[in-house]
């Protein structure tokens, strides 16, 4: 069986694609450039050309669609929010359009969207079936889901991942919050009261897989594990962990938005979100409390 992933060289698709290859299956990438590599076979496609080279979508089983710029990269200017939309958007428009005209054999397209949908829901419990917000995040999330949504009226499966705050070593909210604990400056971040919904990497890269192979899944998960914690809860954990002290206090709401403007929303705002739904599918986790999480990506 032969996988086909958009975003297969970020986070989550680097740690996809080393299970996928342990369990037997062919992977290869949609991407911007040719490359060669001995385990993953690279096709090109642009979204600006509506271009996806040929043998791509034809000799693919599954297609797992990750391909999006990164929300927390750079600054939130008009031009960067427009890539923000677009690159999901676009590549899912492009996406539904070659598989609505090529002869395929495509069993399922799981597609990632996040839990930023929920907005800044405090300590409200949300789950699947709660009202999407309206703020910018939100409005990509809702825009994302409905392209996928055209791919289900085709007549394939089309299972959405709302991806939560993952935990990774090598990027993400862990590796951030890590960098000033190192050198003595770590700080919860506002009033570090916020929930974040968190996840292992390992977790989600198999929830991916997981939603791929279970033939049932054909709606709207939410990828976190069961317990939420605080931001300021996951500070100490990181500091415990990494064995330095936490001295400085919290960094206030307005020094962040001074330095990062409308997206400090990122940081800033709370979810409390329900794995009930997940957890109904038969995903068995890894991981299910933060600290061991936490030892296990920096012990």
């Amino acid at each position: 069986m032969k996988v086909l992933i958009t975003g297969g060289t970020g986070l989550v698709g680097t740690r996809m694609t080393d299970f996928l290859l342990e369990k037997g299956y062919e992977v290869a990438y949609l991407s911007r450039s040719k490359k060669q590599d001995g385990k993953v076979q690279y096709y090109q496609w642009n979204t600006e050309k509506q271009f996806i080279e040929e043998g791509a979508i034809e000799t693919a089983d599954y297609i797992i669609h990750l391909a999006g710029a990164g929300v927390a990269d750079e600054r939130w200017t008009p031009s960067r929010k427009k890539m923000l939309m677009e690159s999901r958007t676009h590549t899912t428009e492009l996406l539904y359009q070659k598989l609505s005209e090529l002869k395929h054999n495509v069993k399922a397209f799981i597609s990632a969207t996040a839990i930023g949908i929920y907005g800044d829901s405090g300590e409200q419990l949300v789950n699947e079936d709660s009202p999407h917000a309206n703020d910018f995040l939100a409005q990509i999330c809702t825009a994302w889901e409905d392209k996928a949504d055209k791919i289900k009226e085709l007549g394939i499966r089309t299972p959405k991942i709302r991806v939560g705050v993952v935990l990774s070593e090598k990027g993400g909210a862990l590796k951030e919050i890590s960098k000033p604990i190192k050198l003595y400056a770590g700080a919860p971040l506002g009033s570090g009261k916020q929930l974040m919904s968190w996840i292992h990497i390992d977790d989600i890269a198999n929830l991916f897989i997981h939603a791929m192979e279970n033939e049932s899944m054909n709606e709207t998960y939410n990828g976190v594990a069961p317990n939420p914690i605080s931001n300021e809860q996951l500070t100490k954990i990181a500091a415990e962990v990494l064995d330095k002290p936490l001295i400085l206090p919290n960094v206030p709401e307005f020094a962040l938005k001074l330095m990062l403007g409308e997206m400090a929303e990122v940081v800033l705002m709370g979810s409390n979100v329900s794995s009930e739904k997940t957890q109904s599918t038969g995903f068995a986790y890894k991981f299910t409390d933060a600290k061991k999480a936490v030892e296990d990506l920096m012990g």
